[in-house]
Order: C-alpha cells, then structure tokens, then sequence
C-alpha cells in the first residue's frame, strides 16, 4: 500500500505502524481523497517508534496534508502505538531530470508533478482541468446554522440525487455567505461517488468569455459538446449575464439541453430569479422552476462557530470570548470574519502573543474604527426614510400608519443587527419609545425575512448600503 519505502527502513514490526495508521485512514476518508492523499505517501519509522516522518512528493501536498490530515495521523499513530509519536513531515528527495521519467499516474498527478513548489493558493483543486472545483470546499468544511441549513439540505439532496427534486436548484444571497462552497461541496460529493461524472464549476462570467470565443474561432459545436454534455452544471453568479442577449440565448439552449437528459444545473446569484434586471423572461422561468433557496447573513452562533473552526484549521486555539467578540463586531458575511481571523492570527504571531480580547481589538483597530464610524443609528433612519420615501422626522414621530410604522420597524431591526446599541438605546433614538417596542419590531421583522422574500431582499440592498 505505501510506495518507495526508503531501504534503511527499520522492521515490519515497527514499519506495521505506519501501515496500521494508512488502514484506518481508508477506513475514515472517501476512497477518491484516500488515492490521491493518502495512498502514494511513504514513511519511514524509527527502531523505537517514538517518531514518524511522512516524505510527500512536492510543496502543494505537502502543504495540503499538513493542513488537512496532519492532526488526524498524529493522532491515529497515538492511538495505535499507545505511547507518544511524533510526527513530521518532509519532502521527498528529488530526483535529476530524466526524460525516461515514468509519466505520473494521473492527470491530477502530472499537474502536480509539473508544479511542484506552487502554494495551495496558486492550485485551486487537483481536478482543475476537469471540473475546476476546490477540494476543500465541501459539506463537511461547511459550518452549519439557521442562516444556512435549508440551502445546505438542498444541496446534499442534489448531490446524493442528481437530476430528479430541485433542477434546477438556485441559491441566492449577499457576497461571502457560502454559495459559492455549496456549489463546489455538491459537486464534490457526486464525484466521490461517482468519479466519472462529468461535472463543471464556473462562473458566469467565464460562460460568457467561452460563448465570445466559440463565436471569434467558429467553434461552437466544441462549446456545445462541452456544455451540453454535462451530468452537473454548477455556474455562480449568474447575474452577470445581465444585457448579453447572445450569451443568454446560448446559455438557454444549454439549459433546456441538460434538462433534456435529467443533468442537474446549479445557480447562485446575489438576488433571488425574479429580481434579476435584464435577465430574459424566459431564463428566469426556468431559474424559478425548480427549488429557490436563500442563505442569510450567519447569526451570532454560527458566527462563533465558523471563527472556533477555521482558528482549528490554521492549527491556532481562538478563545469562545474571543471569538464573540469577534462575531459581534464583524457581521455581515464569512469572507470578512475570515479576513478577520487572518489579521488576529498574524498579529498574534508577529508580535508572539496569546490571542485575547485586546489583542484582537488591535489587530482589527481600523476595522472596528470604520465600522464604528459609518454605522450609528442616525444614519440608518435616514438610509431607511430615504429608501421608503418617508421623512426622518417620521422615525421619532407617535405615527402610526403603516407607511411609517413599516419602515420604522425595519429600522429598529437593523439598528440592533449592525449597532452595539442595546434595546433600550435604540428605542430612546427613535423618539424614547419602550425597549419592549424595540423587541417587539426586531421580532417581527426577523421571522418575516425568513418567509418573505421582497422583505429580505429590501433589508439586503438596505444593509449593503449601509456598509458601503
């Protein structure tokens, strides 16, 4: 199972750790990451077992090991020895150049082999040439919550159903939510299953600069036997097919191709299929014909959880009171909680030190200063009276006709999600009215978004504003 073993390796009875350690990683991983991952690795192990070191054939699996099995083999090595091993892993000695080399044994290999010292960064996934998904975008990686559980369930029941409920299947929401991590965890879950699906990842703006091409090198019957011939078709952000009339007629004929053979098609868009401008008729039809689904901003627990997770992965321990104070102050989306996390960890490492409230309060200082400074409660009743038609005034006022009543709800709403003003702060800036009046508008605004989707969509367009 373990290949180009080194000579001086020390006994079966010590090397059988090893191959113990690779028998329940297959056991625990799909069989697809296990060969590309696990299997090729070697190792060698010392005459007392007390230390493993992985040789890995070049920098991205190195990097990549390191951050997603590294933990689970020291552990499982642990486990299986009963004593402490330490782990380390290096780099397989490289061999002169020789034109006599074997060709790697996949195509995922031979990328690799012929970029051997790019980071994880510049290689996006080992399948790139085929579906241009990122491997580490999947279910599991994906932090659950209210925000997102019922996109997350569509999307596992596509991926374990292709092309029968939910086709096609249209996610919508606000920038850094997820979407984009549902459409690559879907389909790189049909590919563990099913290895010879054919499956694409793109966004929309890549269709539209292969439709161009198609036309400027006469090519179309190669575009549509690429396109058409799909079992999966994952295209993010369709919204930039807006006013590309040939771009949508040709993305139209591959739609109703792909139905036609019960291949699934997966969208994500910032709006829901209805509130696309200059999207023909006819495509938002079909957009609306399957299953929409939105993806909320993340709520404060979820918010805690994604910080808790993604600190684990970059192997660093992010405090629960460090983490809340993070959540409270970073809102809006995971991108921007992620490049939070990325500022608190180089901080604290540049200046080797503990990660705590302080420390993260100055390592994100000009966040917090901006976010401080453009947010206040003011400006949200003018945003909202000017996006209502309604006077400021009338955010203070004792009326209560449901013109005014509507939007000042709305308000008090956002004021408690994008301000640290508490219940009964806010209800003093809106004319000193009762924190209970407040609760009772944070409420009712709350579960409405949930079930109505003009209503989410106004607070979306109203929040982005906000944060510029």
């Amino acid at each position: 199972m373990i290949e180009g073993t080194p000579p001086d390796t020390p006994s079966t009875d010590v090397q059988s750790l090893w191959l113990a350690c690779v028998d329940k990683l297959a056991q625990e991983i799909p069989e697809q990451q296990f060969n590309t991952w696990i299997r090729p690795l070697s190792a060698s192990v010392s005459t007392d077992a007390s230390k493993v070191v992985v040789s890995v054939a070049n920098r991205f699996k190195l990097d990549w090991i390191r951050a997603q099995y590294a933990s689970r083999i020291a552990l499982l090595l642990e486990a299986i020895q009963g004593a402490p091993v330490t782990l380390e892993l290096a780099l397989a000695p490289r061999e002169g150049p020789s034109r006599t080399s074997p060709a790697p044994r996949t195509v995922q290999d031979q990328v690799l082999a012929e970029l051997p010292d790019l980071a994880p960064a510049e290689i996006t996934s080992p399948r790139a040439p085929k579906s241009r998904l990122n491997p580490a975008l999947t279910f599991s990686t994906l932090v659950e919550g209210s925000a997102n559980r019922m996109a997350r369930a569509a999307a596992m029941h596509v991926a374990g159903s292709l092309g029968q409920l939910y086709n096609p299947l249209f996610i919508y929401g606000g920038v850094g939510l997820g979407k984009t991590h549902l459409m690559h965890a879907i389909g790189n879950h049909l590919l563990s299953d099913h290895p010879q699906a054919k499956v694409l990842y793109i966004h929309a703006e890549q269709f539209v600069s292969d439709v161009v091409k198609a036309y400027q090198r006469k090519t179309f019957d190669e575009f549509k036997a690429q396109y058409h011939s799909l079992d999966l078709l994952l295209i993010d952000d369709v919204q930039f097919l807006a006013n590309k009339e040939r771009t949508q007629e040709e993305f139209f004929n591959a739609f109703e191709a792909l139905l036609a053979k019960k291949s699934h098609i997966v969208l994500t868009s910032d709006t829901y299929p209805k509130g696309l401008p200059d999207i023909h008729e006819r495509l938002v039809s079909r957009f609306d014909s399957g299953l929409t689904v939105a993806i909320e901003p993340p709520e404060l627990e979820m918010r805690v959880a994604i910080l808790i997770n993604k600190a684990a992965v970059e192997n660093a321990v992010m405090p629960e009171e460090v983490a809340f104070f993070v959540a409270k102050n970073v809102r809006s989306n995971v991108r921007e909680l992620e490049g939070a996390l990325r500022k608190i960890l180089a901080y604290s490492r540049f200046n080797q030190k503990e990660i705590s409230i302080q420390l993260a309060r100055d390592a994100l200082k000009d966040l917090l200063s901006i976010q401080n400074r453009q947010i206040s409660v003011e400006n949200i009743q003018k945003t909202v009276a000017d996006y209502y038609k309604i006077k400021v005034a009338d955010m203070y006022s004792k009326k209560r006709p449901a013109s005014i009543a509507r939007p000042r709800q709305i308000a008090m709403f956002i004021a408690k999600e994008l301000t640290q003003k508490s219940l009964p702060e806010i209800g003093e800036l809106f004319g000193g009215r009762d924190h209970t009046t407040v609760l009772h508008a944070v409420r009712k605004i709350g579960a409405e978004r949930q079930q109505n989707t003009e209503l989410n969509q106004q607070l979306h367009v109203l929040e982005q504003t906000l944060k510029g």
